[in-house]
């Protein structure tokens, strides 16, 4: 089924789903027997301690590391330990609450399962505690800007919303204060977070691109498909699911679960089977202009396939077309994608710290023309940079290398070298900055887009895009 199910709207035409200030009418079920142990103390395990312990459920907690946020959970009154293997805290527990960053390998995971202790997902607990009607946006790449992208346009258009998930905010932080009725929740959903579900759905769900990433946890991108398509598998009739028909892995996907299928493809319609595409130079609904796609103030093509999936959950949830097109066009991006941070000289600086995989970094290339200097490295992922070697010698004249993965990037895009690639193994990003800026020339953009994760220097993107600002902003200097 490919249309927007529920109501006729009178401007388009096209059937979109009414569920304004409707609270969500999906049952959700109880919560399973404490005592609770949360596995794994980062931002999600924390939230989800705090908020089974202000429900004045019995709550634990366990890292195998010794996390930074700790101190919150001091002042919530909630135990915890830390460091080892964690199974001797197992004995008593009624449920494990697994925190994303915690494999299903953890050796307390493991024992957990043998010793028939249920074990949920913080997503999972969030969306039972928290009976708002839920947009959950999935894939491997643009789910931050997507899943701030439709908050935008439902706050735009005087909508309750909050954005929460892998985006940042954690899910559970929602349950220790009141959601009203009126709330609609727009949630990044990583596949380290679907893993864990169990009966989660979305009323809208999202699935964006596939490419390889955290191949380093799920082993095979198979595997990691399955995962992703998870988002889908307890949607019912009269939920919605959002397809990209551009991605090769998604055109002839039957999603798992009841929901109508929209699809939408950044490019003409042909006569492919979709609801939104684009038709002289304007994203297009069901024949009907929505916006020119000139309009987006988004840097790249990309972000046209961005902007259609949030336009098509909008739609889904009953706003208007004159709505999402007021919130499409007046969104200005997100912190580390893509975000301008600079014009200094001449040379722009980009920070795309959360291209956090190749292709993240490829998709961020294809959105210039040539003139880049490129950050590129970090800590591993699994990932061969094999296929980067196209983009950066169509757009770059620089590469800077960073990180742990620097000697292997040194020995991909050596051959490069001879055909003019300014190539550099610069060790940190501090001195990566301050030997692009030496080298560039106005006209040039300084690129952060790394390609990989960041914990082998940094706590996370974030922290490494954080630290690009600051350099930038001392960059008279340098």
């Amino acid at each position: 089924m490919n249309c927007l199910p529920g109501y006729r709207n009178r401007v388009i035409g096209v059937e979109v789903r009414k569920v304004e200030y409707v609270h969500s009418s999906r049952a959700r079920p109880p919560l399973p027997h404490g005592p609770f142990l949360v596995v794994g103390l980062a931002r999600s395990g924390v939230a989800a301690a705090r908020a089974l312990k202000s429900r004045g459920e019995a709550v634990s907690g366990f890292d195998s590391g010794h996390p930074t946020a700790l101190g919150e959970l001091d002042l919530a009154g909630v135990e915890y330990s830390t460091g080892g293997s964690g199974v001797d805290q197992l004995d008593g527990v009624g449920t494990v609450i697994k925190s994303p960053g915690v494999p299903k390998e953890a050796q307390i995971i493991v024992e957990a399962g043998n010793r028939g202790i249920p074990v949920i997902g913080e997503l999972e607990l969030g969306w039972r505690l928290v009976g708002a009607t839920f947009v959950g946006i999935t894939g491997t790449n643009g789910k931050t800007t997507t899943t701030e992208l439709v908050a935008h346009i439902l706050r735009t258009a005087g909508r309750a919303v909050h954005a929460v998930g892998n985006i940042g905010s954690p899910l559970t932080s929602l349950a220790e204060r009141p959601v009203g009725p009126e709330v609609t929740v727009v949630c990044e959903c990583s596949s380290f977070q679907l893993e864990d579900i169990e009966f989660f759905a979305p009323e809208c769900a999202v699935y964006l691109n596939l490419a390889p990433d955290h191949l380093d946890r799920h082993g095979s991108m198979a595997e990691y498909g399955r995962i992703k398509q998870r988002i889908f598998i307890n949607q019912i009739e009269g939920d919605v699911a959002v397809l990209n028909q551009s991605d090769p892995t998604l055109m002839d996907l039957d999603p798992p679960g009841e929901a109508a299928v929209v699809r939408f493809i950044p490019a003409g319609k042909d006569d492919l089977p979709v609801d939104l595409w684009l038709e002289d130079g304007a994203i297009t609904v069901d024949g009907h202009r929505l916006l020119d796609r000139s309009e987006l103030r988004l840097i790249g093509d990309h972000n046209v396939a961005n902007a259609m999936a949030a336009g098509a959950a909008a739609l889904s949830l009953g706003l208007s077309t004159e709505a999402v097109a007021e919130g499409l066009r007046s969104f200005a991006g997100v912190a580390h994608r893509l975000e301008p941070v600079a014009m200094i000289g001449g040379i722009r600086f980009i920070n795309d710290s959360k291209a956090t995989n190749v292709e993240a970094t490829a998709t961020a290339l294809a959105s210039f023309d040539h003139g880049v200097r490129l950050i590129l490295g970090g800590s591993h992922k699994g990932e061969s940079f094999e296929s980067l070697t196209d983009p950066v010698e169509s757009a770059c004249s620089g590469v800077y290398l960073i990180g742990e993965t620097a000697s292997e990037l040194l020995e991909v895009f050596e051959p490069l070298v001879s055909a003019g690639l300014h190539l550099r193994d610069c060790g940190d990003l501090e001195t990566a900055v301050r030997l692009a800026w030496q080298d560039a020339g106005p006209g040039e953009t300084i690129l952060l887009s790394p390609s990989c994760a960041s914990f082998d220097q940094f706590r996370d993107f974030e922290d490494r895009g954080d630290h690009f600002r600051r350099f930038v902003g001392t960059i008279d200097e340098v």
